[in-house]
């Protein structure tokens, strides 16, 4: 049961920003770092290697063991709801939903309760389609307008927080 004094904290509690930082391009890290810092809120970069951050009392990389989804795992566990988590790790973000927490991807679309099992179930199929050799490839390359839409997400989002 929450008392006052916690419900309180949690109301007030700044947005933590967390990025799977594994696979997120630079630029999306280069946004983040550039928010972290205009509006003092705490940025975490994980990942399963060295990432370097600018030095700065809101911005910190964890490098977490080597092994399979153990970014996401460190994630999960220490996100909490409300705060916002950059990743194109659907699995990852379907977890932060479960928290109350909000995943967004580095080509700017928000995973939501209402879209989030959709996406898992393409993910799948997609998978099954590559394990039998019917498809191969990825996502297509990341681009200037991916940037631009996640730069404005995340625009969005923050402004929307702030009232």
């Amino acid at each position: 049961m929450h008392t006052q004094q916690n419900l309180e904290t949690n109301t007030h509690r700044k947005c933590h920003l967390w990025v799977d930082a594994d696979a997120c391009p630079v630029a999306i890290k280069d946004i983040m770092f550039r928010v972290a810092e205009r509006l003092a809120l705490p940025l975490t970069l994980v990942a399963n290697q060295l990432v370097r951050v600018p030095p700065s009392a809101h911005i910190r990389a964890i490098q977490v063991a080597h092994g399979f989804d153990e970014a996401d795992h460190w994630i999960v566990a220490q996100a909490q709801a409300g705060d916002l988590v950059i990743t194109a790790d659907i699995p990852l973000a379907a977890r932060i939903i479960d928290k109350q927490a909000h995943a967004l991807n580095p080509r700017g679309e928000f995973y939501s309760p209402e879209n989030i099992r959709e996406r898992l179930n393409m993910r799948d199929f997609m998978e099954e389609l590559r394990g039998a050799g019917l498809q191969s490839g990825g996502p297509a390359a990341f681009s200037q307008s991916d940037k631009q839409a996640f730069a404005k997400a995340l625009d969005r989002f923050l402004a929307q927080r702030a009232r």
